[in-house]
């Protein structure tokens, strides 16, 4: 069993910053890709970044250059620092652990909100 524990959401002004944390225990490999996922009301979940034990990260289009995916030694904390937020940047943030990059894996947090609003 993997256990992915999220904290660092909140509400911000658009513009502003925040940075979530996902803490990962139990049978976790470090080969394991770890990532966030968001999903807003009435859309579907979709891939937010990710990063490989040997820090290659992937990014979605719509937060490249804002958002900035890490991941500590011994490779078992991911980060996701989040700048210049915007309002539809507004979702539930999820982490995941996936066997690879792109993939969704079957291994979630509880998820934490964001919220950017004005």
């Amino acid at each position: 069993q993997v256990q992915l524990v999220e904290s660092g959401g909140g509400l911000v002004q658009p513009g502003g910053s925040l940075r979530l944390s996902c803490a990962a225990s139990g049978s976790i490999s470090s080969r394991y890709v770890l990532g966030w996922f968001r999903q807003a009301p009435g859309k579907q979940r979709e891939l937010v970044a990710q990063i490989t034990r040997g820090d290659t990260s992937v990014y979605a289009d719509s937060v490249k250059g804002r958002f900035t995916i890490s991941r500590d030694n011994p490779k078992t904390t991911v980060a996701l620092q989040m700048n210049s937020l915007k309002p539809e940047d507004t979702a539930v943030y999820y982490c995941n652990a996936a066997s690879g990059l792109w993939r969704r894996g079957d291994y979630w947090g509880q998820g934490t909100q964001v919220t950017v609003s004005s």
